[in-house]
This record gives structure tokens, sequence and C-alpha cells, in this order.
């Protein structure tokens, strides 16, 4: 996946708990995923694409967001903190 408009890097564990490795992830998605959980979730129980996918919340975006064209964005509530 190439860097673009809908296309922001992703640290798989956050920066602010340390991390470094990182990777493409598609926008919305990305904000779904600081929507809905905190850095330290981040961190501790969701540090790669599997265990994130595991997740029933997840799951569902996932399933309907492949519904949408691969340029949509979408508004998601503010990130959790903490």
């Amino acid at each position: 996946m190439l860097a673009g408009p809908n296309v922001d890097r992703h640290h798989w564990i956050p920066k602010s708990e340390g991390g470094v490795a990182w990777s493409w992830l598609h926008a919305i998605c990305h904000r779904k995923l600081h929507a809905v959980f905190t850095e330290r979730e981040l961190a501790t129980e969701f540090k790669d694409a599997g265990t994130l996918r595991s997740d029933p919340r997840i799951a569902r975006f996932i399933a309907w967001v492949r519904k949408r064209p691969p340029d949509y964005r979408s508004r998601h509530r503010a990130p959790r903190r903490g």
C-alpha cells in the first residue's frame, strides 16, 4: 500500500508507549482504532492486525467499511486517550 490522502502511518504500539514499528493503514480504519481503544489498550492487548481483527467491534467495522468505496471518509468520535 502506498501513502496518500486516504492512508495514514499507524504505530502498532503507540509512540507514547514506546513503539517504533509502523505500517500504512487506511485512514478511516486508523481513526476507528483510536476512537475505540486507548493507547494503553493498543500497546498491551492489540499490538497487531490479527488481534485487532479478533475484536468484535473492529470485525463489525471491517465488514461495514468493506462495502464502501476506497476513498470513503467518515467521522468518528474523539480518540480515547489514557
